[in-house]
């Protein structure tokens, strides 16, 4: 069995670019930084970034376009995937993280609380909204107030 699987949580380094194919699909590029920190041989704190290209697909492109701007922290899952071409004769090559899922970040002063993740669906990338997204993107959740009894549970 064989796995491509990529995990990110980083902050965009650039609005997402919203463009599209002929089929007239949305596909939907920007940047990504993580961070990793660690002590080197002196046992002094050194802090790496690592930079991805990413791209979406469909509906998930339409929705980041729409809600994702420059510094906002995203987690991302998706596959790692080479594109390669010929420029003025010479072989180019791009490593691109293809978004399945994300979900939204925390906000700057926000509580830390998910807002909202959306899934790419299984025919043509095209995705579905796993939990639909506020409309200000700042409104907290509303649970029912009632309490859920096990008898109830049909199964």
């Amino acid at each position: 069995m064989y796995l491509n699987k990529v995990l990110l949580y980083g902050n965009l380094t650039r609005d997402p670019e919203l463009k599209a194919l002929p089929s007239g699909q949305q596909v939907a590029s920007f940047g990504l930084a993580t961070n990793r920190s660690f002590k080197n041989k002196e046992g002094a704190q050194q802090e790496q970034t690592e930079f991805h290209n990413i791209v979406a697909f469909g509906r998930t492109a339409e929705v980041m376009g729409q809600y994702l701007k420059k510094g906002r922290p995203i987690y991302v899952e998706g596959r790692i995937q080479t594109r390669s071409w010929d420029k003025d004769g010479a072989k180019q090559y791009r490593t691109e993280i293809v978004v399945d899922t994300f979900q939204f970040g925390a906000q700057a002063g926000g509580d830390g609380q998910q807002r909202g993740s959306y899934a790419a669906g299984p025919a043509q990338g095209d995705s579905t909204p796993a939990q639909q997204a506020p409309a200000d993107m700042g409104a907290d959740i509303q649970y029912p107030e009632e309490e859920i009894n096990p008898e109830d549970i049909p199964f």
